[in-house]
């Protein structure tokens, strides 16, 4: 398949001198590429949170019950207006 990709001047002209100095075509490296970061994305190991829980016994009986808008008044209580 043919497609066209914009690649900055001074990369393409590495890239054709590496392709030169390994006998092959830019086409070929390009590809090598693709294949070399797809590969590591495939490999690296999927995001695990870590448990950062701790122990308690829930909500303090000051929270106990409050709605959202309360949480937030006590949260920022005491920090401007």
């Amino acid at each position: 398949m043919k497609t066209t990709i914009d690649i900055a001047d001074a990369l393409l002209e590495q890239a054709r001198i590496q392709a030169q100095r390994q006998g092959t075509t830019v086409r070929a490296l390009v590809e090598q590429g693709l294949r070399t970061v797809l590969a590591e994305q495939d490999s690296a190991p999927a995001f695990k949170l870590r448990r950062a829980s701790f122990a308690g016994a829930g909500l303090s009986s000051e929270f106990a019950g409050a709605d959202w808008a309360r949480l937030l008044e006590l949260a920022y209580e005491g920090r401007g207006a």
